[in-house]
């Protein structure tokens, strides 16, 4: 696997929704590649930090944040 592949494959990995194999292969590849394996773990925190930021629905947003953007998290969030 290569890092752009590994990429690929990420949210699959997170949401363990890839064949066993690919899964293999993508923690076999991450113990390899400390850039990978930084990658990962800034993408986890980034996830982790993301669910946080809004919890309230009334939580206060800046008033030069997108329209767009706003409904667009609002939306992920309600999946």
């Amino acid at each position: 696997m290569t890092c752009r592949e590994m990429v690929e494959f990420l949210m699959g990995y997170l949401e363990s929704d890839i064949p066993e194999a690919q899964r293999a292969e993508f923690e076999r590849h991450i113990q390899l590649c400390p850039p990978c394996l930084d990658y990962l773990e800034t993408y986890k925190k980034t996830i982790r930090l993301g669910k946080t930021v809004c919890q309230a629905e009334e939580d206060a947003v800046s008033g030069d944040v997108p329209e767009e953007l706003v409904q667009a998290i609002l939306a992920a969030r309600r999946r």
